[in-house]
């Protein structure tokens, strides 16, 4: 009963985390239509909410020495590095494309978990993630505006990879006498992150008499400062927090499928909100990827193969199908 109500748990944090980060698009278009910059504009983003959890970052202040690799690993791969390359793959290849390949991250952690941590992947996780990208593709329409630009896949690859880091950091350390405490991991991942974005972004140059006007939500003239508001606290704090959490309740594979709802909510909000319609190919993506999440989730853990699983700890050698016992994790 305590694994069932654990994983529930799991997976509400999980589709609040996803709509909380697919809400992310609908704030920010308004404001780089305005007139602010794609970079400064994720650079106010990550500095807002590293602010909001600097508190919080004073109270966890131990883990800058207990667990300094994963704070910086976790700030440059799952803040940094993923905004970062997506923004600069913007730039090459079509935003269908390149949202396409960043959300292959779950094949990639499923790919994590058989070959370098040598753990079991279940039958449904994978079908869960064929299912989720085949929908993925239908949703940001990959066959609209294709070109080939080998610099942008390649950037567009690597935000895949940094948020393979962002599931596979926020699983690590989460058990043991040296756990960290994920709100802790959270806060300083956000100082790292926008520490790294200041040299890449340059806020200095950010044109900040945008954030005194309005910007236009569907014919809409909403404060620009409300929208910022927005995507700190709900599309940043929020969202990485009930993630993180998240992943620790469930596991890096199944909530990284689940993940794949952000490009649906993303759709469905540009669509109400931004007056950018549907058309029957993302509603069917919409579809796939819904069952996708569903079937990934549905994966029970099996008993792990005797002989060792070598990067796992002996609490691990029961987990080896895709997802551990829900209630094993304190988060």
């Amino acid at each position: 009963m305590q694994s069932s109500q654990g994983r529930r748990g799991g997976l509400a944090l999980a589709l609040v985390s996803a709509v909380a980060f697919g809400g992310s698009g609908v704030a920010v278009k308004p404001l780089i239509e305005a007139g602010l910059e794609p970079l400064h504009a994720v650079w106010l983003r990550v500095a807002g909410a590293a602010l909001v959890m600097l508190p919080v970052a004073w109270r966890h202040r131990a883990l800058l020495c207990r667990r300094p690799t994963l704070l910086a690993g976790f700030g440059l791969l799952a803040v940094a590095g993923v905004q970062a390359c997506y923004f600069a793959a913007l730039s090459r290849i079509p935003v269908g494309v390149a949202l396409l390949i960043e959300y292959l991250a779950p094949a990639l952690v499923l790919g994590w978990v058989r070959f370098v941590q040598r753990r079991a992947v279940s039958r449904a996780a994978v079908a869960g993630v064929v299912l989720a990208v085949t929908g993925l593709a239908c949703v940001v329409e990959v066959w609209a505006g294709m070109r080939l630009d080998p610099v942008g896949l390649l950037l567009a690859l690597g935000a895949a990879f940094c948020q393979v880091g962002y599931f596979v950091l926020s699983d690590h350390g989460a058990e043991g006498r040296d756990a960290a405490d994920p709100i802790g991991v959270i806060a300083y991942g956000l100082l790292v992150g926008a520490a790294a974005l200041t040299v890449v972004a340059r806020p200095w140059e950010t044109d900040w008499s945008v954030l005194a006007g309005r910007a236009d939500l569907d014919g809409a003239r909403v404060p620009a400062v409300l929208l910022l508001g927005w995507t700190v606290l709900v599309a940043t704090v929020v969202a990485y927090l009930t993630g993180v959490l998240s992943i620790r309740r469930l596991s890096p594979q199944v909530a990284g499928v689940v993940a794949c709802l952000e490009a649906v909510v993303a759709t469905v909000l540009a669509w109400v909100l931004l007056g950018e319609h549907l058309s029957a190919a993302q509603v069917l993506g919409g579809t796939l990827v819904l069952a996708g999440a569903f079937i990934a989730q549905t994966s029970v853990p099996r008993p792990a193969s005797p002989g060792g699983l070598t990067g796992s700890s002996p609490e691990d050698g029961d987990e080896a199908e895709g997802s551990r016992p829900a209630g094993s994790r304190t988060a």
